[in-house]
């Protein structure tokens, strides 16, 4: 378990208690996390971070009246650099995000700029907001790369461990001055669970990377580790990634999670060696 759970900050949000949802805009609804909690943990400095990345959001249920009450839906997008201070907490987002429900605004663009003020102060960094149409949101085709990807869900292993272990990859490289090569996996078989109210987490985790051959086999069973795993899903990624370096070493590295959504909202860290965007699109899962 995560020697940061029982701290102040977690202790004083919203996420795991009785709430009651607001249908007029509060920004005041917005809770942070302090990204310093998890990566004191994995002993993480500051500055420089090994790796550049950000943390991409949909929303699924944004909805506010025009002036005339009627009634307006969108698809957002939210981009956070993984440099921002904070994460977003998110059950306080998608209370945010049901404030606007009832509230009027004369145009797209104002509520856009009122999501870019809010969410910029809540993560301390400024924030990308943009606002589609349900009909015309190209950045969710259900398309992730051009690239070759190889699942590895189907590698034939027995699993007797669901408990985070990052040793497991001690074994990823049988041979670590072998040739160099670039190779893009997948699994689908990510679980882990809410720091706090220990919900499930589902996600499609994508793996780029150049360096020695990572063995299949190993690299499954690590990643089934997290399946009783306590983190938020930023957390995790981070720590995925740390780990796969730590032990195979990579020159290049790359490590973008989808999750499902939940409430609406869904939540894709990615985090890697040179690569500062996330890609546009979703799977079928989302």
């Amino acid at each position: 378990m995560a020697t940061y759970q029982n701290s102040k900050e977690l202790s004083e949000l919203t996420l795991g208690k009785t709430t009651e949802y607001c249908s007029e805009y509060n920004p005041n609804l917005l809770q942070a996390v302090p990204r310093s909690l998890n990566r004191d943990d994995l002993s993480l400095a500051e500055d420089p971070l090994p790796f550049i990345g950000e943390d991409v959001w949909y929303g699924y249920e944004l909805s506010w009246l025009n002036n005339k009450g009627k009634p307006v839906v969108a698809v957002a997008e939210f981009r956070f650099a993984c440099t921002s201070p904070n994460l977003v907490e998110s059950k306080s987002f998608k209370l945010y995000l049901n404030s606007f429900n009832q509230s009027k605004f004369t145009r797209v663009d104002d509520v856009e700029k009122i999501l870019i003020r809010d969410l910029s102060a809540t993560a301390g960094v400024q924030a990308q907001v943009k606002l589609f149409t349900v009909e015309q949101c190209s950045a969710l085709e259900i398309t992730l790369t051009n690239q070759e990807v190889i699942c590895i869900d189907e590698e034939d292993i027995t699993v007797d461990n669901y408990q985070y272990q990052a040793d497991f990859l001690e074994q990823a490289q049988v041979n670590s001055s072998a040739e160099i090569i670039n190779e893009n996996l997948v699994s689908h078989l990510l679980k882990s669970n809410c720091l706090i109210t220990n919900q499930p987490d589902w996600a499609s985790v994508y793996i780029s990377y150049q360096g020695a051959a990572i063995d299949h086999s190993v690299l499954l069973r690590y990643l089934i580790s997290f399946r009783q795993h306590n983190e938020f899903h930023e957390q995790c990624v981070e720590r995925i990634f740390c780990d796969l370096q730590k032990y195979c070493q990579l020159e290049t590295l790359t490590v973008f999670a989808r999750y499902t959504r939940r409430g609406g909202l869904d939540i894709n860290p990615f985090r890697s060696t040179h690569i500062s965007c996330a890609p546009h699109a979703r799977t079928l899962r989302q």
